[in-house]
């Protein structure tokens, strides 16, 4: 029973070694690859914004230098090998188009000290009309740059022996606003009321001649807020028949005390 017990115990070991040699020789042998050195990514200080940078922000040090890869500049970065004291001479220019914290900053989106606001606004080609408004008219005060608008007009016509009559028309419509002035004030309780009489809005020529007629007939324009998925629709120039100027032909629309009567024109 002994000898039994020690020829197995032989015979484990022995196949014990053998599993473990045969495991070695199975091994793969690994290569250590050293890889290259990277070469070090270059680096260029261009001018980034502190802050976000809203419309019609003065610049007063809201700007600092930050390393950018070379390989991703673009054009219109300002560079402090270009302009090392560019912090300094932007000082009072005014934000053009909104800037996000540690966007580069481009000139592009800046208007220089001294120079209007509205007139940089202004895509090429359109004007810049300003209208009286009233809250009740202006959708209760949430009408705010950059939204659209339609122009609304009331304005009488005249009858014959019988009580005025009003009508309402949408003389202009898709009209973009620029500007509109808020003011806060504070009433008996203390609190505190924007209020807006004016708005300015973005038109072509025959665009600001239609309104300008349409603010003598009418004692005070309604804005109506359209919805941003509106804004893209394309619209004409407007009613244009409230116009005869030069090189227009057809009927005159004359106004007396917010009245239009038409005539026969000349064709």
């Amino acid at each position: 029973m002994q000898r039994a017990r020690l020829v197995i115990l032989t015979v484990a070991v022995a196949a014990a070694g053998a599993a473990g040699y045969i495991a070695t020789q199975m091994k793969p042998d690994v290569t250590v690859v050293q890889s290259a050195p990277q070469p070090q990514m270059k680096l260029q200080d261009i001018l980034v914004a502190t802050d976000n940078l809203g419309v019609g922000t003065e610049l007063n040090g809201q700007l600092r230098w930050q390393p950018w890869p070379v390989d991703a500049l673009a054009d219109g970065y300002i560079k402090r090998a270009d302009r090392p004291n560019a912090v300094e001479e932007l000082k009072g220019s005014t934000v053009r188009l909104r800037i996000f914290t540690g966007e580069p900053v481009r000139e592009a989106k800046l208007i220089g000290k001294g120079q209007s606001f509205m007139a940089a606004q202004l895509p090429a080609g359109m004007r810049a009309v300003a209208t009286q408004i009233a809250s009740e008219t202006s959708a209760g005060g949430f009408i705010l740059p950059d939204d659209y608008v339609d122009v609304i007009m009331v304005h009488e016509i005249e009858t014959q022996g019988q009580a005025k009559q009003y009508i309402t028309e949408t003389v202009l419509r898709n009209i973009r606003v620029l500007a509109i002035d808020q003011t806060i004030q504070e009433d008996e309780n203390g609190e505190k009321t924007k209020l807006g009489s004016t708005a300015t809005l973005e038109l072509t020529p025959e665009q600001a001649e239609v309104i300008t007629v349409a603010q003598q007939m009418a004692a005070r324009l309604s804005l109506v807020l359209r919805s941003v998925q509106d804004a893209q629709e394309q619209t004409g120039p407007g009613a244009e028949y409230l116009v005869n100027s030069p090189g227009r032909s057809g009927n005159v629309k004359l106004i007396k005390s917010g009245t239009m009567v038409e005539v026969m024109g000349r064709k």
